[in-house]
């Protein structure tokens, strides 16, 4: 199981780190693409066929989805190899006309995207076979409709927890249970100032999840270009005493 961060900066992109997307690859099936915020398909082109992935949403802000209509166009139109088939799509029950907005030629008009996506709408707690993996949607908390994800592979059980983007929750502990590698958001990163709640997390936060996860590694995402990433890596340790980095642009994490 290899796991590719093609971008992990947090609300927005930074000089050199894309937003949000991550590209989960096993032999012998297409990638799995996990959000795809601005930035990740120029990164995605330099790993793998843009082509030859299923597409994941964990919710539905700009950061975490705003790459998909040209991911669209690169699907469609690519003047010598365009997708020869449908690959799936799951995310929250707007999907479509969200993105379907985005891709559209025209105000008012809803692009279809099944000649080129299979979609299906997550439910909580509901598994989906994605070829080797099985992908489980865990209620976020957040502004919009959200979730922590929950990616297995079939023949060893090597599991990656994404929390997406979530305040605090008891349902970001259980999707991350006993994970070989936790992908956690710490916008708020140490924790000092005033935030808004249920919205985001910090470092000491990720690190209390993952030590009551039981996680095997801890990979600290969603840091702001504003940010400092060794305070979030030191808040984050004070909790969870197992290994823990901040997640990179580039980074492969083979497992």
């Amino acid at each position: 199981m290899k796991l590719t961060i093609l971008g992990s900066s947090g609300s927005v992109g930074g000089p050199t780190n894309p937003a949000s997307g991550y590209l989960v690859n096993v032999d012998n099936s297409p990638g799995l693409l996990v959000d795809i915020g601005p930035g990740v398909l120029g990164q995605l082109q330099e790993v793998q066929d843009p082509c030859d992935a299923h597409v994941v949403f964990s919710h539905l802000h700009a950061d975490h989805c705003l790459d998909f209509p040209s991911l669209m166009v690169w699907r469609r139109y690519h003047p010598y190899a365009p997708a020869k088939g449908r690959n799936l799509c799951f995310g929250p029950s707007t999907t479509l006309g969200h993105l379907g907005v985005l891709s559209a030629d025209s105000p008012g008009e809803v692009d279809d995207m099944s000649d080129t996506f299979a979609f299906a709408p997550w439910r909580t707690g509901e598994p989906h076979i994605i070829d080797r993996l099985t992908v489980t949607p865990f209620e976020a908390v957040h502004p919009v409709e959200a979730y922590c994800l929950r990616i297995t592979e079939h023949t060893s059980g090597k599991t990656i927890a994404y929390s997406g983007d979530t305040g605090w929750t008891e349902q970001l502990v259980e999707c991350a249970r006993d994970a070989d590698v936790f992908l956690c958001e710490a916008t708020w990163c140490s924790g000092e100032g005033d935030f808004p709640p249920d919205m985001h997390l910090s470092g000491t936060e990720a690190g209390r999840a993952a030590r009551l996860a039981g996680v095997k590694k801890l990979v600290i995402v969603h840091i702001p270009p504003w940010g400092d990433p060794e305070a979030t890596l030191a808040a984050a340790r004070a909790e969870f005493d197992g290994p823990v980095e901040v997640g990179q642009q580039g980074q492969v994490i083979e497992f």
